[in-house]
């Protein structure tokens, strides 16, 4: 199906004289299960961090503010085989729906992007992004929310209390939605995730217990800084992971045996990776996405 906007330029266009056009690209857009069979795996590519103003790529503090650059690689990274779909914000999504690059890929819609990087209030982290009926509404196939706890920071327990009814409404809808937990703490005024083995099975626990059900809840979690106390991990709860993808710097290599060896563990389902895809330190976005394709065990032909 011939895209709405065949190119940036039009995008541009019908950005301002033809709004409704978004609107027109999600209801046309062939839609795809979650899970289409038995024992596959999910790569998401993960584009989600501008809204929150985190820009910045290992050493590149502006190296994602180029929005027009963003798209050129997501649409590379989606066009690869075995890329089952995206994670974003609703402005990227938007671009990509008119852009025709969402065609039969899951579509991941994120929610909660109030806890602006750096600022004072970023534990107390309001849902800013899509609701639940907005993904219903656009015939998304799942949401995602951010959960950050610092037993230190009253914020967080406003963002825990609206994380649950979220996934409440979620389940009501029957969509899926990835809680992506974590321990956390201030270092000298800045944010630091605690990625111990404890601390992601605590974080883990706290998260799969949230709402009223946890029938459609999916889990996004870090590869602990010791990658060999992952299994313990990941033995706080049954329901299914995706990895995400992290700073990964300048050693790449490493970052995919981490992967690789996580993948073996029986409730991680996939990868849902951003920045270390779209931006790798050799700058080849296909010999990354493709890299990362091949940790799932998927061919060249696809999903």
């Amino acid at each position: 199906m011939r895209p709405l906007a065949p190119s940036l330029s039009e995008l541009v266009r019908l950005r301002a004289e033809r709004p409704e056009a978004v609107a027109e690209a999600a209801v046309r857009r062939k839609r795809r299960r979650l899970i289409r069979h038995t024992g596959d795996r999910l790569m998401i590519i993960a584009a989600d961090h501008p809204a929150r103003g985190a820009l910045a790529v290992g050493g590149r503090s502006l190296a994602m503010a180029n929005r027009f650059e963003l798209l050129e690689r997501l649409c590379l990274a989606l066009s690869r085989p075995g890329v089952d779909g995206v994670l974003a914000s609703a402005d990227v999504l938007d671009d990509l729906l008119l852009l025709g690059a969402l065609e039969d890929k899951v579509v991941m819609g994120s929610m909660n992007r109030g806890g602006l990087a750096g600022a004072a209030f970023e534990l107390d982290d309001r849902f800013t992004g899509y609701r639940p009926d907005d993904l219903v509404r656009h015939g998304f196939d799942a949401g995602k929310l951010l959960l950050r706890i610092d037993h230190d920071d009253p914020g967080s327990l406003d963002t825990l209390h609206t994380a649950a009814r979220t996934i409440d409404a979620m389940a009501a809808h029957r969509l899926p939605v990835f809680v992506e937990p974590f321990l956390c703490r201030r270092v000298d005024g800045r944010l630091r995730n605690d990625l111990g083995a404890a601390a992601v099975a605590t974080s883990i626990a706290i998260a799969s217990g949230l709402a009223g059900t946890s029938a459609y809840t999916w889990l996004k979690v870090p590869v602990t800084d010791d990658p060999e106390a992952m299994s313990r991990a990941m033995e706080a709860s049954t329901l299914p992971a995706v990895l995400l993808g992290g700073e990964v710097g300048d050693d790449q290599d490493a970052a995919y045996g981490k992967w690789r060896d996580a993948l073996r563990l029986p409730t991680v389902r996939g990868l849902v990776v951003g920045r270390s895809l779209l931006y790798p330190v050799d700058g080849d976005v296909t010999r990354a996405v493709d890299t990362a394709v091949s940790l799932l065990g998927k061919g060249r032909e696809g999903a």
